[in-house]
């Protein structure tokens, strides 16, 4: 029945992309009348176009400007002032929206115009134009253009990461498709020779129109810079400027003026990375993105999907406490480790003999409960894993967890009682047993030197005694101090046990020039 339906109505894609042909007709139409203008009035489009947003936004911005003088009069009171602030904020909204109505209207001769300068810079080895100052200041700066007389010649070579590029593309009926479904925010997906970076630039000098800047997001460096110079000049013969962040130091005014380009290309963490610096700035004048109008995402699902897993965090150094606290306990650790590896072995001596022996149960005494306390122990044991693999194992492994894990865990301590410590593989733990306690807290210390206290009762406690309200206050603050210093110490202990049982070197992290890089588990970097 739905194929039925799928052969009269079509599919999503389908009917979506026949929604927007009549615009593809609209745009070839406009593609059409603007062979018979001159190079210097296909540039002149784009100061019209300028001109038809400005004219559009004109009332708004008036308004906005009014606003905003009358929130400076000092008589105001504060109440007044963010009043006048609240309209400006809604007028910001509202010139959002008029801006999309007329990026639209304009939208066909827009992408119209970019496909003629297209064709004309693939048809002939170079453009003459009337020079102007900016023309004079960018063949200053770039080979592409040369300056003769009150001309300017813009060549159709230029250098894209280091390679001669011979601009040979005009946009086809498929392109403008995909810029127009780009420019409305949703997902285009490109077949391999569609042209998909051809594509970006539909959209990315539509909405340069504006004036408020263009992001394009890539995945690496090298396709930012390649693009930006790549794609550059059909956009910087039109008088708009495109720059490359990842060219440029954070937090340094060439990478503020960067962003102050029209059209701006990036790495999704270099974006990310200056956004979060941003959110972090104690002044305006240390900001260095602008505020945010339009952004295109290359390949989007490895951006937006892939890449999401790993957080952005920008950190400060660790404090030499720390690495002070780890220090002392090493020792400890190692001692503990030493151990559980002892005790595992056992176990897992004793695991095998059973279960070879036909005694796979989950009781005291038994193959399945001997070789659950190996797997509690050391997960990642090599002798472990080999013996896993052999036969149904793996099956009794699980049969065992199963058991011991019904009725939310609560016969699992019986299991762990015999470990010094216990990891929980699925979950990326490691808590101290009793007996492991035991075993770190060293004679003559305080036998809840690696336990928590309740914070709950002991406050309950304090509040019922007969102390005086400072008393109380005192042990108030001398049991949070205690927590604070065993909460970091308990911690510690947890990464180190981590380190030495969780991590193996050169399979979840790297050791590279002194420093530990750890290695992403779904694409191995």
């Amino acid at each position: 029945m739905l194929g039925f339906l799928a052969k009269i109505f079509g599919s999503k894609s389908e009917r979506d992309i026949k929604a927007l042909q009549p615009l593809v007709a609209q745009i070839n139409e406009e593609y059409a009348k603007l062979s018979s203008l001159s190079n210097d009035e296909i540039r002149n489009k784009t100061i019209e176009f300028k001109q038809t947003i400005a004219d559009a936004l004109a009332e708004i911005d008036s308004k906005v400007a009014g606003l905003k003088k009358d929130a400076e009069n000092a008589e105001l009171s504060l109440q007044e002032k963010t009043a006048l602030y609240d309209e400006v904020d809604a007028l910001g909204k509202e010139r959002d929206v008029e801006l999309e109505k007329v990026l639209l209207q304009i939208m066909p001769s827009a992408f119209a115009t970019i496909k003629e300068t297209s064709r004309r810079l693939s048809e002939n080895e170079q453009l003459e134009v009337t020079a102007t100052d900016y023309d004079r200041d960018y063949a200053a700066r770039k080979s592409n253009v040369k300056i003769v007389g009150d001309k300017a010649f813009w060549a159709n070579k230029w250098t894209a990461s280091g390679s001669e590029v011979n601009w040979n593309m005009v946009h086809y009926d498929v392109q403008l498709i995909g810029g127009m479904v780009l420019n409305s925010g949703k997902i285009a997906e490109m077949a391999t020779g569609e042209g998909k970076t051809l594509v970006s630039t539909l959209p990315a000098y539509l909405n340069s129109l504006a004036g408020q800047g263009v992001h394009i997001v890539t995945v690496n460096d090298y396709l930012a810079r390649r693009d930006s110079e790549w794609n550059g000049p059909l956009f910087e013969f039109h008088g708009l400027r495109v720059d490359c962040i990842d060219k440029h130091e954070p937090n340094s005014q060439e990478r503020r003026n960067a962003y102050l380009a029209d059209i701006t290309y990036g790495t999704n963490n270099e974006f990310g990375f200056d956004y979060l610096r941003d959110n972090m700035s104690q002044t305006p004048d240390q900001l260095v993105q602008r505020k945010l109008h339009f952004a295109m995402v290359d390949e989007v699902d490895s951006v937006l999907i892939d890449d999401a897993r790993t957080p952005l965090i920008i950190s400060g150094p660790v404090p030499f406490g720390d690495q002070h606290e780890f220090h002392e306990l090493k020792p400890r650790i190692e001692r503990l480790v030493n151990a559980q590896k002892t005790y595992v072995a056992q176990a897992l001596n004793e695991a095998k003999k059973l279960i070879n022996a036909g005694n796979a149960g989950t009781e005291e005494g038994e193959g399945g409960l001997a070789l659950l306390r190996a797997h509690r122990g050391l997960p990642k044991s090599k002798a472990l894993i080999k013996f896993l693999s052999e036969g149904s194992v793996r099956q009794t492994l699980l049969k065992t967890e199963n058991h011991y894990m019904a009725e939310q865990s609560k016969n699992m301590p019986k299991v762990d009682a015999e470990l010094f410590f216990y990891i929980d593989e699925k979950n990326n733990q490691v808590e101290l047993t009793e007996k492991g306690i035991e075993l770190i807290t060293q004679s003559g210390e305080d036998a809840s030197f690696f336990v928590l206290p309740d914070v709950g009762t002991e406050i309950a406690e304090i509040e019922k005694s007969n102390l005086s309200s400072e008393d109380k206050i005192a042990n108030k603050d001398s049991l949070m101090r205690d927590y604070s210093v065993k909460a970091e110490r308990i911690h510690s202990v947890n990464q180190l046990l981590k380190a030495y049982t969780l991590f193996e070197n050169d399979v979840e992290y790297i050791v590279d020039e002194g420093k530990i890089k750890i290695v992403d588990e779904q694409t191995g970097r």
